[in-house]
């Protein structure tokens, strides 16, 4: 009987370290880190492009989604990217300008005038212009994804007009684009980490903040605001971005499968945040928020030394090109 359970026990323990136990060589883990919230858009698509992957690469390929600024701001996290640290990220082109003087140039304030416009031009004539950049950098460019127009919030008052946003203190992202277009308003501006913006609102260290309907929703950021002014001043994207680290360890068919299905939670984004935008006012309405429709070209004719400012970092040539780009696509 001794006999038995002893061999019992090596057979056990051959079988826990054998190869069919071992992790697989053959599998592929990657880790994608972002900024959007657990219940935002954009973490919905990032697992349904987890699934897509792994369902399509027979579980070659595992990603593991890291939500919320998990792995550090969204700076820290590009900069781990390009590193090879984390595999993919979804930056917005503010934070690619730091690479790319060309990536500055797509928040310039006012520059489009409609989502239409916008796809146009990004998943047009700037790929071919501007994705070679982010090669020389370690990255790889997947898809554009979706962050939307960028619009006011407050606790002080309505917005309907440029002279309503002067002396307010709005907190903007730690990038040049919205900061230059909230302080040609006459906004006193102040970074402060997303993670702690909810806080800062209600203690009253800003009066405002600004962001598209879908993160304001999202994140209940009505909660701290009585006033959305739909300005509309900045247009910027999640891009999905791979390091080159990884994707060179890619078969020719996975490079092709993960690039596809990219592009297919990409396009589930757009769709979920733009067609969910009119009801999310409505329900933020509905809890208390006044919504404002200001004139849009009231704004932007106040944007000359906003422009200025984003001459050193975006480029002047860049920001002709640009422009051209974007008045070809009307």
């Amino acid at each position: 009987m001794k006999k038995v359970l002893a061999f019992a026990v090596i057979i056990a323990v051959f079988a826990l370290f054998s190869p069919a136990n071992a992790a697989d060589p053959g599998v592929i883990e990657m880790k994608l880190g972002h900024f959007a919230a657990d219940s935002h858009p954009g973490n919905l698509a990032a697992k349904m492009f987890a699934e897509g992957v792994e369902k399509r690469t027979a579980g070659k390929i595992k990603v593991t989604i890291y939500p919320n600024n998990a792995l550090g701001s969204p700076p820290e996290v590009l900069e781990q990217n390009i590193l090879g640290a984390v595999d993919m990220s979804l930056p917005t082109q503010g934070q690619l300008g730091k690479y790319s003087k060309k990536f500055n140039c797509v928040m310039l304030p006012f520059m489009f005038a409609n989502y239409a416009q916008a796809d146009k031009v990004l998943d047009g004539k700037f790929i071919e212009w501007a994705v070679p950049d982010l090669e020389k950098s370690g990255l790889v460019f997947l898809s554009n994804w979706e962050w939307g127009f960028r619009n006011l919030t407050n606790n002080k008052h309505p917005v309907n007009k440029p002279e309503d946003v002067k002396g307010l203190k709005i907190r903007t992202p730690p990038e040049l684009p919205t900061q230059a277009a909230m302080e040609a308003l006459g906004a006193v501006v102040a970074t402060i980490n997303f993670n702690e913006l909810q806080m800062a609102l209600k203690q009253g260290v800003v009066d405002g903040q600004e962001n598209p309907v879908a993160v304001i929703y999202s994140n209940k950021l009505n909660e701290a605001q009585k006033y959305l002014a739909m300005t509309g001043h900045n247009y910027n994207t999640m891009v999905h971005v791979i390091s080159k680290k990884t994707w060179d360890k890619l078969t020719t068919e996975q490079q092709m499968i993960v690039k596809a299905e990219s592009q297919k939670a990409g396009d589930y984004m757009r769709k979920t945040v733009r067609e969910a935008e009119a009801d999310q006012i409505k329900q933020l309405q509905a809890q208390g928020m006044e919504v404002t429709y200001p004139d849009k070209a009231l704004f932007k004719a106040l944007m000359g030394p906003a422009y200025d400012r984003m001459k050193p970092i975006a480029g002047e040539e860049n920001i002709a090109a640009f422009t051209k780009m974007v008045d070809e696509a009307k």
